[in-house]
């Protein structure tokens, strides 16, 4: 699966979790600073990233993940 796919389904499961337009969403936004996630919501993201790409990711290294970008390559080092 190519980075921008995965780049394309995490900013779909962010836009679902934080209920926003998922044009909104940079590449390089932050999920705290540019998006407002609270750290329940990061939880959230994180249950959705598992749930949408049927993987388990470490949770402690996943909640260091600051970015849309990060996050996409973080979740293909699972696929």
């Amino acid at each position: 699966m190519s980075n921008d796919n995965v780049k394309e389904r995490v900013k779909k499961v962010i836009s679902e979790v934080l209920k926003m337009n998922i044009d909104e969403i940079g590449d390089d936004a932050n999920f705290i600073f540019d998006l407002g996630a609270d750290s329940a919501q990061s939880l959230e993201l994180i249950a959705g990233f598992e749930e949408e790409f049927d993987i388990e990711m470490d949770e402690d290294k996943a909640l260091e993940i600051q970015s849309v970008s990060d996050a996409a390559d973080f979740i293909s080092t699972y696929l």
